[in-house]
Order: C-alpha cells, then structure tokens, then sequence
C-alpha cells in the first residue's frame, strides 16, 4: 500500500513526459509548415519581380553571406538587395519548378533548414534561360516569424 503513491507519481510522470513528446512532434511539422510557406514566398517573389515581399522572407543582417547560383559570395542585406534588382532588371517570365523539398527544424525550433531543387526557366531579354538549380537555405526563428539567414544556390550539371 506504501508504494501506491509511488506508483501513481510515476504514472503521471510518464504520461506527461508522453504527452509531451506527442506536443513537440506536432509543434515540429507545425514549424515546418510555416519555413515552407517561407519559402513558397520566396518563391513567388522572383517569379513574380517582387522585391517587397523578397525582403519579408530574408534577414536583413549587415554581415549574412548568401551564395547565388553563381558568382562569388553576397554579403549583407544591401548588396542582395542589389543582386535581386539586377536579376529582375534582367530575367523576365520566371517560371520556377520545385522537387525534392526536405526541410528540417532543430530539436529546440530556433533553426532550420531546407534543400530543394530547381528547374529555373525565363527569359533574358529574348533569350530563353534554363538552369537546373541545387538550393540550400538556413533559417532562424526570430521575433516576426521565420527568415532566410543563409542561402547557397548553385548550378546543376546536366
């Protein structure tokens, strides 16, 4: 009979510590529902030239690097804002086709991460442009929601 309450304590710990587990896995696919629509956004604002919502989904840290599909590394907010003028000045119709997403969050849901492939189609002036793309992007929770903090995009050999 003494070892009732015992037993009960260790029930309701165990229980707990279950439902807990449960609460963090559905918190997870939560979190990873909202870097996806991230980076639907993302998405949409190349596609559609829109540098307003571009600068919603990224970090505007003075000291982030980002890797393009090519060229060297683009640091800070200002010079990809710079970058992402220059390839809207230059590309038109861009059409982006995405497989193989994976995203990830840390166990503490603070960061994650995400990889994906691209099949990128516009126009550069009348020219058609066709890049198979491998993308990379880290994320952070931050106080309005989740943000880009690191991409690194490159060009797939065929």
């Amino acid at each position: 009979m003494k070892k009732l309450p015992f037993v009960l304590l260790f029930l309701v710990f165990g229980f707990f510590f279950v439902c807990q587990k449960a609460t963090t896995a559905m918190d997870i696919e939560a979190e990873k529902a909202l870097i996806k629509s991230v980076l639907d956004n993302y998405l949409a604002s190349i596609e559609k030239e829109d540098l307003d919502l571009y600068a919603k989904c990224v970090a505007h840290d003075a000291d982030m690097v980002n890797f393009g599909a090519m060229g060297g590394p683009i640091i800070g907010w200002e010079a990809l804002r710079q970058v992402i003028e220059g390839q809207n000045a230059a590309l038109s119709e861009t059409k982006i086709s995405v497989s193989d997403m994976k995203i990830h969050v840390s166990a503490d849901g603070k960061s994650g991460w995400a990889t994906c492939l691209w099949d990128l189609n516009a126009k550069m002036e009348e020219n058609p442009v066709s890049l198979p793309v491998r993308c990379t992007w880290l994320l952070e929770q931050r106080e309005g929601g989740w943000v880009i903090v690191h991409f690194h995009k490159s060009v797939a050999m065929k």
